[in-house]
């Protein structure tokens, strides 16, 4: 006889998890996906600290420096839908553990390339573990969190990411400027390399802890693993409380509807990808879930938030990569010319024909460091605002706001004339921006059901970190030559952005589906 009839008897996931209570468990769990977060902050915008110092040993031009800081790029653009993928069938633990782990491997034989070519495709192997990273952690955080505090759980993400953004130049400005001059066969090894290396190591760690906090029970419960869900529920219940496993009040699960599976197939979180029918399986689930959100219900969602990531990762990504080397342009130009303004594009051309006559130099001054620091902590304002009102002001209006301020301030770069003017409008864009992107993940995980929600967020992050990538390559090739093409290019994307974001349905107010 069967016994289906009592999965109805069962709780809900949402009544399972306020049952569960909030406490220790959900702050470790903030804390090391918070710490994942910035590791992946500090993962995307290494770069920008390696384009200037690295310039002599690889001999880069703008050009050159274009392809390298788009190479991560390409690999997030490639990554974002093959980690979502397997995070929507595998699970969301497991894959974040291989990323991070890749990741630092990766890192750590990057800072070693001896030549040019070798660097950028390892970096592009850096950005394709790095896509699985942000794109997982939201979802995996999301899917422990009762729905009364979900929404401002995943907006105290943007704080974590804007320690990230302070500590990379306070990381680049103990290291960068010693004096490492260690001669080998092929190559030397400069303090740009140690820089690499130490920058490596956190997604080690992270990737080792993270085998100490359990897969989403959400995603087992949406795979029928339901007695596994229930035990994770039980151990938060233990660590929330301190009280024993008996005193859980839920002692069954209500799974969701699998009638539609047929008798005797795999589930695909079981498979191995050992045999040919077996990875068949997968890349027919993985087309399945992609025609899935390309049609209604959830075609307006998709539209919307690819569009959104499009947009707003093209000018956020590729400005804030090359605000580095900005500010060290301007460094140059004012020892040469005090006194003398100039605008953005009147530097980088003015300091371009004077290099190529000088010579390389690859030293940094310290007020870039400086000014780096200052821009991520002109974030913490913003990354406060977002958690503490969110639920008063709604995540629509962060958004619309933030994207079009940003919007405005992209196009006053090229007003600006002094370092001063340009870190101030500096400090303002990644404030916006940064709160921006952080937000955009947080309304994903309310927009799709469970077994597609990775999937969406690769999917957007996908056309994202492609605009991203033609962005890099975009300001690269002009920067030298006619720099108002792509500011005023990525002025109208953000508020392309913001006018999407508008569009966006309310979230917020209901369980996860």
């Amino acid at each position: 006889m069967s016994l289906d009839f009592l999965e109805d008897l069962g709780s809900d996931y949402e009544d399972a998890l306020l049952q569960a209570e909030f406490g220790k468990f959900h702050f470790l769990l903030l804390t090391i996906c918070g710490l994942i977060y910035l590791n992946t902050a500090i993962g995307i915008t290494i770069i920008s600290f390696v384009l200037p110092t690295a310039t002599c040993d690889f001999d880069m031009t703008s050009k050159d420096k274009g392809w390298l800081s788009a190479s991560p790029m390409l690999g997030m653009l490639i990554g974002s839908y093959f980690w979502g993928c397997l995070a929507d069938t595998k699970g969301r633990r497991i894959v974040l553990i291989v990323t991070l782990l890749a990741d630092g491997i990766c890192g750590l034989v990057s800072s070693l390339a001896p030549y040019y070519l070798i660097f950028l495709f390892i970096r592009f192997a850096n950005g394709f573990n790095v896509a699985g990273t942000m794109g997982i952690v939201f979802p995996y955080l999301g899917e422990f969190q009762p729905t009364k505090y979900r929404e401002k759980i995943l907006c105290w993400m943007e704080l974590f990411w804007t320690f990230g953004i302070i500590l990379l130049p306070g990381i680049a400005w103990s290291v960068i400027p010693l004096q490492i001059n260690l001669q080998f066969s092929v190559f030397t090894y400069h303090s740009w390399n140690l820089f690499v290396a130490i920058c490596a190591i956190p997604s080690i760690l992270l990737g080792l802890w993270l085998f100490s906090f359990p897969e989403s029970p959400k995603f087992l419960l949406e795979h029928g693993e339901t007695d596994k869900a229930l035990d994770i529920l039980v151990c938060m219940f233990i660590q929330n409380t301190g009280r024993k496993r008996d005193d859980y009040p839920c002692k069954s699960l209500r799974g969701p509807d699998r009638s539609n599976k047929k008798n005797g197939e795999k589930g695909i979180p079981n498979l191995r990808f050992r045999r040919p029918n077996e990875l068949k399986i997968l890349i027919s689930e993985i087309w399945t879930q992609t025609k899935t959100l390309s049609k209604k219900p959830y075609l307006k969602n998709s539209f919307l938030t690819c569009g959104i990531q499009f947009c707003l990762t093209t000018s956020y990504y590729t400005l804030m990569v090359w605000f580095p080397e900005l500010f060290h342009r301007f460094d140059d130009y004012e020892k040469a010319n005090p006194g003398i303004s100039a605008s953005v594009c009147d530097v980088s051309s003015i300091v371009i024909t004077n290099s190529t006559l000088s010579g390389c130099d690859s030293k940094i001054n310290s007020q870039v460091f400086l000014h780096t620091i200052i821009i991520g902590i002109a974030c913490i304002p913003t990354s406060f605002w977002l958690p503490l009102c969110v639920h008063h002001l709604g995540i629509k209006f962060f958004l619309v706001f933030s994207l079009t301020v940003a919007g405005f301030i992209t196009f006053g770069l090229y007003f600006v004339r002094t370092s001063l003017e340009n870190l101030i409008l500096s400090c303002i864009f990644e404030a916006l921006t940064s709160l921006s992107i952080s937000t955009v993940y947080c309304v994903m995980v309310d927009l799709f059901p469970t077994n597609l929600r990775v999937m969406a967020a690769a999917m957007s992050m996908t056309f994202g970190r492609g605009g991203a990538l033609l962005g890099n390559l975009i300001f690269g090739f002009l920067i030298d030559l006619n720099c108002i093409i792509p500011i005023t290019v990525f002025s109208a994307m953000l508020f392309v952005s913001a006018f999407l974001c508008w569009l966006l349905p309310t979230t917020g107010t209901q369980a996860l589906d």
